[in-house]
């Protein structure tokens, strides 16, 4: 700490709160299933530990049995044991809320540690027990501190009726004003089950909601319209695919958050949600917002080369086959000129239509882009990124280099709780380092800290921040005393 400015004089020196849009406590296993088992029953108790448990059996196999069955290295001693104080305060909600100023923040979201994988269980059963039981209890822990901590609930996308309930009860029973959203569920892929020869490399597909899914989830995004809650993703893609090393975590670990939102966000944009629902906003977190600036310049570069006018001009018959083949003939490449020839020109004509049997080919048409505005309302102002203190890419969010000059909505997230966290103490002044060191402005900063963050939940429930301690100034960024205008704004 004694090279950072502590968190307090930050805190003291600014003229705005700071809130923490991803923080995270840790579940007591014992106890907590104890509470759980008396909320959801046996099932749901069982079900929490079985999950767990599925981490501590991957750490009791031989390298060479991980190999062979090609189970991914997971974290281990991922907890601070050294600095005990930290651990205590993960671990109690009262004592997180009596040191927040202390950390530097005013306000704290707060996800799950242990639930986190709950999202997974494949059982339906079970996962409906285990994340009722699970909210319920989540919901005490943190009764009488709402000031100042809100917990995030879970709620699983497995199936869209599933998700609607969770939503209804986690709102309308619980009070529940954040949901922490599951994406990328492994599904079976049919074909692989029936031993069709070219899907053998696949034992499950991932469900990215938005397309190519067996589902239809706008009634989700339908009911989180309706009870003011934001999607908000922190899913894994660790274990899957190239983050699948059975010897090394940190491989598996670097970039899988990112991974993760990335996939979803994508398919979030191009299968129209951010059209068909401009009122609900997104956010994906812990994986920063440098992927969130990559993929923006990614989709606009693809719709100027894949969108409808660029596929126009890719349209097979528009080829000038004698052009061709007076070029071909010019510059003696005699063989190719004979293979042109036998195949009455290139493309040939039983081929050239050849599509994928689809009958919407412009892979944008869900978005309906027609001008620059579109591409700032369907990705710069829906979406929001979730930025570690310490990550240097934070700076890349406020417009610098985006398109359009694009400012996107990087949100601070101090992770407290997880190992990559040395001390609570650290996370502000890491952030404001992006300050001292002239990469942001004090206001960018203000926008990092505090009004994105606001936006994100203010706009879906106007309501959000009533009670807390940034109800006033939460209140002044939702009527438009926020951030300077950009060029994202014109």
């Amino acid at each position: 700490m004694s090279a950072h400015q502590s968190p307090a004089k930050i805190r003291a020196s600014l003229s705005h709160p700071i809130v923490d849009g991803d923080g995270h406590w840790l579940e007591y296993a014992p106890v907590f299933s104890d509470k759980m088992r008396k909320a959801g029953g046996d099932k749901a108790a069982a079900g929490f530990l079985a999950a767990l448990n599925a981490t501590t059996e991957a750490l009791k196999l031989t390298p060479e049995e991980r190999c062979r069955r090609r189970v991914a290295m997971p974290n281990f001693w991922n907890r601070q044991a050294e600095n005990t104080l930290d651990r205590a305060t993960a671990m109690m909600p009262k004592m997180l809320y009596d040191r927040l100023d202390e950390i530097g923040l005013d306000f704290a979201i707060v996800y799950p540690t242990a639930g986190l994988r709950l999202p997974r269980i494949k059982d339906d059963e079970t996962r409906r027990a285990v994340i009722r039981a699970y909210n319920i209890v989540s919901a005490e822990y943190f009764s009488g501190l709402e000031n100042r901590l809100t917990p995030a609930a879970i709620i699983p996308m497995h199936h869209p009726e599933e998700a609607i309930a969770e939503l209804e009860f986690v709102t309308k029973e619980l009070g529940s004003k954040v949901g922490m959203f599951g994406s990328g569920m492994s599904r079976p892929v049919p074909a692989a089950e029936a031993g069709d020869a070219e899907s053998k490399r696949f034992t499950v597909s991932y469900d990215v909601l938005a397309i190519d899914s067996g589902y239809d989830y706008d009634p989700v995004w339908k009911t989180c319209v309706a009870l003011g809650i934001a999607p908000t993703f922190h899913s894994s893609a660790s274990g899957q695919g190239l983050r699948n090393s059975p010897s090394n975590f940190v491989y598996n670990h670097i970039g899988h958050f990112a991974a993760a939102g990335h996939a979803v966000a994508k398919a979030i944009f191009l299968g129209g949600v951010t059209r068909r629902f401009p009122e609900l906003r997104f956010a994906f977190l812990e994986g920063g917002v440098g992927w969130g600036c990559q993929l923006f310049g990614d989709l606009i570069e693809h719709w100027e080369r894949r969108g409808a006018p660029a596929l126009e001009r890719m349209k097979p018959e528009k080829l000038d086959r004698t052009l061709l083949m007076q070029k071909v003939e010019q510059y003696g490449y005699s063989d190719i000129a004979a293979a042109l020839k036998a195949r009455d020109g290139w493309p040939s004509p039983d081929t050239q239509h050849l599509t994928g049997n689809r009958d919407e080919l412009d892979d944008f048409a869900a978005c309906k882009i027609t001008k620059k505005q579109d591409w700032l309302g369907l990705y710069a102002t829906p979406f929001y990124f979730g930025c570690e203190a310490d990550d240097r890419m934070n700076a890349t969010a406020f417009g610098r280099g985006n398109p359009f000059g694009a400012r996107l909505n990087a949100i601070f997230s101090s992770d407290i709780g997880h190992f990559d966290v040395i001390d609570f103490r650290d996370p502000v002044p890491e952030a404001y380092e992006l300050v001292e060191k002239e990469l942001i402005t004090p206001d960018d900063f203000r926008d990092f800290t505090f009004a994105n963050t606001v936006r994100l939940w203010g706009t879906q429930n106007p309501r959000f921040f009533d009670g807390t301690v940034v109800a006033k100034e939460a209140a002044a960024v939702l009527n438009g005393n926020g951030r300077m205008k950009t060029a994202a704004d014109d």
